[in-house]
């Protein structure tokens, strides 16, 4: 039974004819006598902002490279105090407007300074605010509008033009701010609809700086943040004020337990969504700390680019961008030649030697972080001292590698937007937490809870089951779904839909999905994300969806091939079709389906686990055609409606 980093606070309960067993009840060692409470004298997460800006305001706080001609400059800054006074400008703007406390305010558009200025504006007025997914498309768009009734919406400039177009099926929404500028047919069509529509300067000059800012209460609604669900419509988050600022304080507990706070000197780089509660709750903690928040331009392309001209400190990523990382200088040391080569492989073995054996981070091979190493770590600036990932699963292999390569802490994470962000975390240097989530957050107490039809036992010696929180950080219900909050919400424990597995050292290993299981005609279930996790240990694929349903008896796949491997095997079959005509060549598709059996097979996947056909997709599954979430979580409806023709075929070839 796990111990070491968990403590046991509450015994199993066994099961009965209404519910099924569940595990012990385990906190973090941190919290074995209480969890983290919010001390009594905060009320709201403005209070953080409010503080820093008394304590350092003429620290930067914002920041963004300026466009020119086409070219890119530096990062300028705009500091805490500009910031706090354009806020309370914006606040009291909404306020002249007839936005009042506890009304809504949607924000749609890119990570970008105004995008912080604006939530910080409803957190001054006590306004819930309401991220519109960049992502989520305007059919989305429009029903989170409708769905929480808001009534005035800050909008980045190239997204005026689809918030204008749907203007005449809004009631609520009276007033739109530009991030920029607007356009006087953009007012005049706004006018016309019965709203009014302003520029983010002309809205500025609207607001006072000198007003008495109302009141506010833990227990207000800080944000009704909509998950992108990868089913359904999205569901609206209900999140407290108390809730958001526990999860800011619980970082900060953490990293002063097993890290290193931050700081003023921090700086942090912004490219997750902002819509989305992991880098909300992140730039938060970066304000709550007086460090530096710097913005990506808003193009994948320069991604790479924008970290080098940042240099951050403090890096937050998914495993998608960890693995462009890892790829980028793998295939860099490998081009070196035999000796770079053979000099790298020593000192990461001699490394990983060390730091199995417990050594701390810094302290591993000092030498070789400075020889071998230095090089590595400048891929993300040179800085960088704190490495996140949560939102998926990250590579045991490519944790690793950053582990024992960046001269940086990593540490895996998992959260969810109902758990307002992170509920476990890895804990600093402690290498055998690789592969795992970490041990609950210090405002939060987990169970497993067996599913008996997916064969998962809580109570059994290596106790997996569905995970189960209860705790500081929740959230209060879903938005006018109260149906559906008492689905997930049953006796005050939240129940997430991943299956959890109990470490020996106290950390939990996300090995399944709840949901995502179905049955094949002969009656055997197949839990799909376990098979699709295992299929992506196949180098030659850089995504996979398995489908199968209960009227068929075996499994197919749409896969995105990588692209180097694909056209190798191309070279050595002297084939010279481009990267389209090679996912179209049924000898190519042969191979890629032998090669995925084979990892399928070497993984342990059962008989009818493995794949009958494959069809190749040369484009990579994206959001513009909404078959993953902003979290990169696939779309399975969606995947069906836009592959079900190729689905259909898969079938009647593989009868054939």
């Amino acid at each position: 039974m796990p111990e070491l980093y968990s403590v046991k606070v509450e015994e199993a309960r066994p099961a009965t004819h209404e519910k099924p067993s569940a595990g012990p009840v385990y906190r973090c060692i941190y919290a074995k006598d209480a969890l983290t409470q919010l001390p009594s004298h905060f009320q709201s997460p403005w209070q953080f902002f409010r503080d820093t800006t008394t304590r350092c305001p003429s620290n930067p706080m914002l920041g963004r490279r300026q466009k020119s001609d086409s070219k890119v400059g530096p990062y300028q800054w705009i500091t805490y105090q500009e910031a706090y006074d354009a806020a309370i400008r914006m606040g009291s703007a909404m306020r002249s407007r007839g936005v009042n406390p506890g009304y809504r305010c949607g924000i749609y558009g890119s990570n970008c300074p105004e995008w912080i200025i604006a939530m910080q504006a409803c957190n001054s007025y006590a306004v819930t605010y309401v991220p519109l997914y960049d992502t989520l498309g305007p059919n989305a768009v429009e029903f989170i509008i409708n769905h929480a009734e808001v009534s005035i919406a800050f909008v980045q400039d190239s997204k005026i033009p689809s918030v204008l177009s749907c203007l005449d099926r809004w009631s609520s929404l009276k007033t739109i701010v530009s991030f920029g500028n607007v356009s006087t047919t953009q007012k005049k069509e706004a006018e016309e609809l019965g709203a009014s529509c302003f520029s983010w300067e002309e809205f500025l000059q609207m607001g006072n700086i000198d007003l008495d800012l109302p009141p506010k209460k833990k227990t207000n609604i800080c944000t009704i943040m909509y998950t992108s669900g990868t089913t359904g419509e999205p569901k609206g988050v209900i999140i407290k004020n108390e809730a958001f600022m526990t999860q800011v304080l619980s970082i900060d507990q953490i990293l002063n337990l097993t890290d290193r706070v931050g700081t003023e000197d921090d700086v942090y780089f912004s490219f997750l969504p902002l819509a989305h509660v992991y880098d909300q709750i992140m730039e938060t903690y970066c304000i709550y700390k007086g460090s530096s928040i710097g913005f990506w331009q808003g193009d994948v392309g320069f991604l790479m680019e924008d970290i080098l001209a940042l240099k951050p400190t403090l890096f937050c990523g998914v495993p998608r961008v960890y693995d462009r990382v890892y790829a980028c200088i793998s295939s860099k040391i490998s081009s070196g030649g035999a000796l770079q080569s053979t000099l790298f492989q020593y000192a990461y073995n001699y490394k990983l030697g060390y730091l199995e054996k417990g050594l701390p981070q810094d302290k591993a091979a000092p030498l070789f972080d400075k020889l071998v190493f230095d090089k590595i770590k400048q891929a993300l600036g040179g800085r960088v001292r704190l490495l996140l990932s949560g939102a998926a699963p990250l590579p045991r292999h490519v944790e690793e590698f950053l582990r024992v390569t960046f001269g940086a802490t990593m540490s895996q994470g998992y959260g969810l937007t109902e758990s307002c962000g992170g509920c476990f975390t890895g804990i600093s240097n402690v290498f055998s937490m690789m592969g795992t989530i970490g041990v609950p957050m210090t405002t939060i107490e987990a169970r497993l809870e067996s599913v008996p039809e997916m064969g998962y036992d809580a109570l059994s010696s290596e106790a997996r089951g569905e995970i189960c929180l209860r705790g500081n950080t929740l959230f209060s219900g879903y938005h006018k779904h109260q149906d559906l909050t008492e689905e997930v919400m049953v006796d005050g424990w939240f129940h997430t839909g991943d299956i959890g597995e109990w470490q020996p050292n106290g950390a939990m290993k996300i090995i399944d999905r709840k949901k995502n299981i179905f049955k094949l005609s002969q009656g055997e279930y197949v839990a799909v994300e376990n098979i699709e996790n295992k299929y992506l240990q196949c180098p030659l694929i850089t995504s996979i969806w398995v489908h199968g349903n209960s009227f068929e008896s075996f499994l197919v796949a749409v896969v995105v091939p990588e692209r180097k491997g694909l056209e190798y095997w191309a070279v050595k079959h002297n084939s010279t079709d481009d990267f389209k005509s090679l996912c179209e060549n049924p000898k190519a598709r042969k191979y890629i389906l032998d090669e995925l059996n084979n990892t399928g097979q070497k993984h342990q996947l059962r008989g009818f686990e493995l794949l009958k056909a494959v069809h190749l997709e040369p484009i990579p599954f994206d959001m513009e055609r909404d078959l993953i979430t902003p979290t990169f979580k696939l779309k399975r409806p969606q995947l069906l409606k836009q592959y079900k023709e190729c689905i259909d075929q898969l079938y009647k070839e593989a009868k054939a």
